[in-house]
């Protein structure tokens, strides 16, 4: 192996206005033991950014996402597998593995001798009771980042304890936060919790520590609880919670407690966000409705923000959607309608960053979220079928073809 993570070679130096092709992450080789969404998420960037991702999926079920998923039941009776899946999972190799039998955990650790990195999932002590936890990985390639992903950790009371994405909003104080006025908490349809703390920490957490083994050639282990993620980045609210204490949903700054910062209903049961925290917005706003008297009381709590907040949603509900989005148009102070996620797709501003994109017979897919100066992403590949690359998985690990058979007869692959 390498003296140094063989994931990150030395690239050419590029010249003024050249572009690399094949992304940043070219010849980072990442190994993907995650199901669902947190960790195929978070392997799905790095697959996009050019690491080579290799899905390794128990030769039973597999990914249990091939099957969940709104249109997985039509995408499943033609044979296919979920819109979910295929959204979540492009440009991955797959592998079918049983990691019950000692050959397929030979086969895990003779991967892992020579990848950067191997993301898992599984409940705290699984995958030690399988052969193949950090330590087990570790003695075969003390370089490689092994990141556990989980809803409350390693270590905790809770460590065991099954979990969704609502149970770690719930448990983090972020639940309650959300929503209106003597309302229940509002239930996000965009898994925070599993995004933002499963994904995108894992990554920032992961990355740092391939960083660091190229450095020092010592890899990581890399703990990383769901629920920690959404208490970290619960900024505001803690912030609040020190400084004379944490308002009610429906009542603080970001939730609808000021004129200024909230979601108003319109004539046509639509709505339009004003976000004019800034002064200089909220003095732009009130004059573009007609409303100079509301000049002083942009961030006015109280019942005098009530006040204010009363009469301004009675404003805005005398005139339809588009009424608001043709006053506003061209004006810089923070007003925006509230899209249907339908209409979102065709907005121009997500049109022109090309966000949205159709491949071949794929579903529809969101385009990742990177924009490069000097690297152009690879090209797109559609999800792998259950196992579609395990010969060229293997034989590049250095299998002979007879042996590939041979664990394919006894069901290892």
């Amino acid at each position: 192996m390498n003296d140094v993570v063989s994931g990150m070679r030395e690239v050419k130096k590029l010249g003024a206005g050249e572009t690399a092709k094949g992304g940043p992450l070219a010849g980072l080789v990442v190994l993907d033991l995650t199901r669902l969404l947190p960790g195929p998420v978070a392997t799905l960037h790095l697959a996009d950014l050019g690491a080579e991702v290799i899905k390794i999926e128990d030769t039973g079920l597999g990914d249990y996402a091939r099957i969940l998923g709104p249109g997985a039941a039509e995408a499943n009776a033609a044979g296919e597998d979920s819109p979910l899946f295929r959204a979540v999972n492009r440009n991955k190799k797959s592998l079918r593995l049983d990691l019950k039998q000692a050959a397929g955990v030979e086969v895990l650790l003779r991967l892992a001798a020579g990848a950067d990195m191997l993301f898992e999932s599984f409940r705290p002590g699984v995958a030690d009771r399988l052969g193949v936890g950090y330590q087990a990985v570790r003695a075969v390639n003390p370089r490689l980042v092994y990141c556990a992903i989980t809803g409350y950790g390693q270590s905790g009371p809770l460590a065991q304890h099954a979990g969704h994405d609502l149970n770690y909003l719930a448990l983090s104080g972020v639940l309650d936060q959300i929503g209106t006025i003597g309302g229940a908490p509002a239930i996000p349809n965009l898994q925070i919790g599993d995004l933002l703390g499963g994904s995108l920490t894992a990554l920032v957490g992961a990355l740092a520590a391939v960083i660091a083994a190229k450095t020092t050639g010592e890899g990581s282990y890399v703990d990383i609880a769901m629920t920690d993620a959404l208490l970290a980045h619960s900024i505001f609210p803690l912030l609040a919670l020190q400084t004379g204490g944490l308002e009610p949903r429906g009542e603080d700054l970001l939730t609808g407690g000021v004129p200024c910062y909230g979601v108003y209903r319109t004539a046509d049961a639509r709505y339009l966000a004003v976000a004019a925290l800034e002064d200089k917005f909220w003095q732009v706003f009130c004059a573009v409705i007609g409303r100079p008297d509301f000049m002083s009381s942009g961030l006015t709590s109280g019942s005098e923000g009530g006040r204010v907040r009363t009469e301004l949603a009675a404003v805005i509900a005398a005139q339809p959607l588009v009424y608001w989005q043709e006053l506003f148009a061209g004006v810089d102070c923070c007003v925006t309608p509230v899209l249907r996620l339908d209409e979102a797709l065709m907005q121009p501003q997500i049109q022109v960053r090309q966000m949205v994109k159709k491949t071949g017979g794929e579903s529809l897919q969101v385009a990742p979220p990177f924009k490069f100066s000097c690297w152009s992403l690879p090209d797109e590949c559609p999800a792998p079928a259950a196992g579609a690359d395990v010969d060229d998985i293997l034989q590049a690990a250095g299998y002979t073809q007879a042996e590939v058979s041979v664990l394919s007869c006894a069901g290892v692959i």
